[in-house]
């Protein structure tokens, strides 16, 4: 086997596989970890669609999940914050499957979008996403200090006279981005894994927000790696093993907690 072959791959996806789990703790963090799957679903959706329009793919999902992050807080206003998330998710499923149904090619894009492309990613990809990935970690470090400020003491923005929705938007919109970004290569599932289980997991065992955060870190890479070496070695498609690995991850380090 040709290693040279799967190294952009593995670097491409080791860069999301760092930065999920950290975007998945301030999910977390606002009881939003549906977040995940939804806007990977309304990216799913929103990539299928630009395809009818002859737009490129990657370029249609950041766009669909742009606005569905910009549409959550008008949505939570009229239907409630609980809605909000199954709602775009339902959203973004049934646009992909419309399309797919309706499109000569658009079923097997679709199957691609929500199986991953982590083996077709070539030089460009791996760095836009290093790039994002760092720039993503940038921005969620600049922002983490009002994000814990507004889940730990609500009325922290009211009492000095500052709105908290510019804060919130922001963050919702580069959670948006990410997610899609993360979905075109990684795909629906495997995306949904890596931003839920090792937040799951370190928010029952760790004693502080930063150490939970580089916990969460190393049992992200830990999960991709093993999933990517199975899937190499056996032959297998990289998402399903990225989930059966995250859920053994789930089963040999969860315990009863809130």
């Amino acid at each position: 086997m040709d290693a040279d072959l799967f190294l952009v791959p593995f670097l491409a996806g080791l860069c999301l596989a760092l930065l999920l789990p950290v975007l998945g703790c301030y999910l977390r963090l606002h009881d939003e970890w549906l977040a995940a799957l939804s806007y990977s679903h309304v990216a799913a959706g929103g990539a299928l669609l630009a395809m009818l329009g002859g737009v490129p793919a990657q370029a249609g999902g950041l766009l669909a999940a742009a606005a569905a992050a910009l549409a959550k807080r008008p949505l939570a206003a009229r239907l409630g914050q609980a809605s909000v998330f199954p709602l775009l998710l339902l959203a973004g499923w049934a646009a992909g499957m419309l399309v797919a149904a309706n499109h000569p090619l658009a079923e097997r894009v679709g199957s691609a979008l929500f199986d991953g492309q982590l083996y077709f990613a070539d030089i460009p990809r791996l760095l836009w996403l290093l790039a994002a990935s760092c720039g993503g970690l940038w921005l969620l470090r600049r922002l983490s200090r009002g994000l814990l400020l507004s889940r730990l003491y609500p009325d922290h923005f009211r009492l000095r006279g500052e709105a908290a929705w510019p804060l919130q938007g922001g963050f919702d919109l580069l959670a948006a981005l990410l997610l899609a970004l993360a979905t075109t290569t990684l795909g629906v599932m495997a995306t949904f894994a890596l931003v839920f289980v090792p937040p799951w997991l370190t928010f029952r065992r760790a004693g502080g927000w930063r150490r939970g955060l580089r916990l969460a870190v190393l049992l992200g890479a830990a999960i991709y790696l093993v999933a990517f070496v199975a899937a190499l070695a056996l032959d297998q498609p990289f998402g399903p093993l990225l989930g059966l690995a995250a859920m053994a991850a789930c089963i040999l380090g969860g315990r009863r907690g809130p």
